[in-house]
């Protein structure tokens, strides 16, 4: 049997539980929806994305320094693929490019994508 108080505290926690779960879904429901956030979704799911917003990070943006990183960790990242992730990154207003010659860029991090590949950094040290 529940004292009164023990009965309203549950009571309570069952209420705020279902707050909860009500204002995940709507955030769920708002990044799937978005569709600034639901594009920054799809970018991040293709491979090597976070690799590319980690290497912004640490002010790689260039495929030379990027390439160098890459093989001192025995990690692989073609040129084609860092390419296409920096071109999708800079179209999301995650970064902006600086043109080295007419074939070369050198990439580097807006204030939009550092907050989110510091996020990013910050969710899988807690892992």
């Amino acid at each position: 049997m529940l004292l009164k108080t023990q009965e309203t505290r549950l009571k309570r926690m069952e209420k705020t539980a279902k707050m909860s779960t009500k204002t995940q879904e709507t955030d769920i429901t708002r990044i799937l929806t978005d569709p600034k956030l639901s594009a920054i979704k799809a970018m991040i799911e293709k491979d090597h994305a976070i690799d590319c917003l980690f290497l912004l990070l640490m002010n790689k943006g260039r495929w030379k320094e990027a390439k160098a990183y890459m093989n001192k960790h025995k990690l692989t990242l073609s040129d084609g693929t860092f390419r296409a992730r920096m071109i999708e990154i800079e179209h999301l207003g995650l970064a902006k490019s600086t043109q080295i010659d007419p074939l070369k860029k050198y990439y580097t991090i807006t204030s939009e994508g550092r907050k989110i590949a510091e996020s990013l950094l910050q969710i899988m040290k807690q892992i």
